[in-house]
Parts: C-alpha cells; sequence; structure tokens
C-alpha cells in the first residue's frame, strides 16, 4: 500500500514527440506555469539523431496532481497555433 508522500511523486506522461526540440518548448511552457516538468527519452538518440524505431520519442511527464492542468493548458496552445497560421495567409 503506498502512503500518502508517494502519490505526490507518481509522474503522468501529458504529451509525447519525436525529437528533444518540441519537448524542450512544451517543458517551458509548463515550467513558465509552474509545474515541474520530466522529459523522459533514451540518451542515446539526441546524441546520434536518430527519430527512428522509438529512440526519437521524448515523453513529458508530470507529477500526477498537475497532469490535468499540463493537458489543459497544452490543449489550449495547440487551438492557438492552429489559429495562427492561415492558409488564406499564404501567397
Amino acid at each position: 500500500m503506498q502512503d500518502e508522500k508517494s502519490h505526490h511523486f507518481e509522474l503522468t506522461t501529458v504529451y509525447v514527440t519525436q525529437g528533444l526540440l518540441r519537448a524542450q518548448v512544451v517543458e517551458a511552457k509548463l515550467k513558465d506555469a509552474d509545474i515541474p516538468v520530466l522529459l523522459d527519452y533514451e540518451s542515446v538518440g539526441p546524441v546520434i539523431g536518430i527519430l527512428v524505431d522509438g529512440l526519437g520519442e521524448v515523453r513529458v511527464k508530470v507529477p500526477a496532481g498537475y497532469a490535468d492542468e499540463a493537458r489543459t493548458l497544452l490543449e489550449e496552445e495547440d487551438e492557438t497555433e492552429e489559429d495562427d497560421f492561415d492558409v488564406g495567409d499564404v501567397d
């Protein structure tokens, strides 16, 4: 049986992407909202630039108590990014 303290350190994946750069952008957005973040990835992927077979996959994790807040923030950000690009603006 887990005690109350161990529950606070349970991490939940709130975002998965390919490549470290996008994950670091997401990490910065969450940290800006005072949400603790951990990037979980295979170290060999970024070192040698492999983005296949899961080696480029980066999982953005937050403490379980922040998961809903983090997902909401990231969903709002995705909607804003989609609105910023309008195909009609391209010449």
